[in-house]
């Protein structure tokens, strides 16, 4: 395993130097200081044009169905969230003040919500109803999902994948192990690199998120409540090495660290 790690860096490290990757520094590092710089071999005018393409496919179903905004008052309780975490969002980078924001509510028994790139967001109804979600958990949830966008995360794992998949193609060649191995070797990088990634990926947006929730006035601290709830109807979790998230209690800890770190703001924007 340690000859394959070593092969598979140095492939992925010529792979590197082959492509127009480029070391990005997507959003400023706000009150909770998340300034890890960034590898992207993928556009991002790319992840923007397939994301507005795919949302406006997903509404136009969800409309056909009577699925989209059905139910008003939850429309305007979530869109009243969202536009107040949209306006603080320039903390983290000017540019987002400028994109196209959408926001909708998806009738389903999903507990979900997303933002794409470029800040096309959907809240499902499940998410609202079986959690009982207050305000301030909703704008843990909604903060969490809008900072994905502007880190650009998608589109780091884009990236990622695409780099990793011409590394892996290389050196199973090169070493003649064939669709099987070539499959061991994926199997591997998820295990050593793409799945941590994406772990640290979710930890900049939890504390990227309780920050925006705090400027807005919201209760940084219902982020730990929220994930408590979502505990209750998430089932069994798999161990940390399978996982794209960070574990549970994990997760609780570093949000009770970050949230009291952003109360000052929380605290201001409650006085004015």
């Amino acid at each position: 395993m340690k000859l394959f790690i070593q092969r598979f860096v140095v492939v992925c490290a010529a792979t590197l130097a082959l492509t127009s990757c480029q070391t990005v520094k997507t959003t400023q590092g706000g009150a909770v200081g998340v300034d890890r710089e960034q590898r992207m071999a993928v556009s991002a005018q790319a992840m923007e044009q397939s994301a507005n393409k795919q949302y406006a496919q997903l509404m136009a179903e969800a409309q056909k169905k009577g699925k989209l905004n059905a139910d008003s008052a939850q429309y305007a309780r979530v869109k009243t969230i969202a536009d107040k975490l949209i306006q603080h969002t320039g903390v983290f980078r000017k540019d987002a003040l400028a994109w196209r924001w959408e926001v909708n509510v998806l009738t389903s028994p999903e507990v979900n919500a997303w933002c794409m790139p470029g800040g096309k967001i959907a809240v499902y109804s499940g998410l609202i109803e079986k959690l009982k979600i207050t305000d301030d958990e909703l704008a843990a949830v909604m903060g969490h999902e809008i900072s994905h966008a502007l880190r650009e995360h998608s589109r780091e794992r884009a990236s990622e994948q695409a780099i990793a998949g011409i590394g892996i193609s290389i050196l199973a060649t090169v070493a003649g192990v064939g669709q099987i191995g070539q499959k061991g070797m994926e199997y591997a990088y998820q295990g050593v690199l793409g799945l941590p990634n994406s772990r640290a990926h979710e930890t900049e947006a939890d504390r990227m998120g309780v920050e925006l929730a705090a400027r807005a006035g919201y209760d940084p601290r219902a982020a730990i409540k929220l994930w408590e709830k979502m505990a209750s109807v998430g089932g069994n979790e798999p161990p940390k090495f399978m996982s794209t998230h960070p574990p549970r209690a994990e997760r609780v800890r570093d949000l009770t660290v970050y949230s009291e770190r952003v109360m000052p703001l929380y605290q201001a924007a409650r006085v004015k």
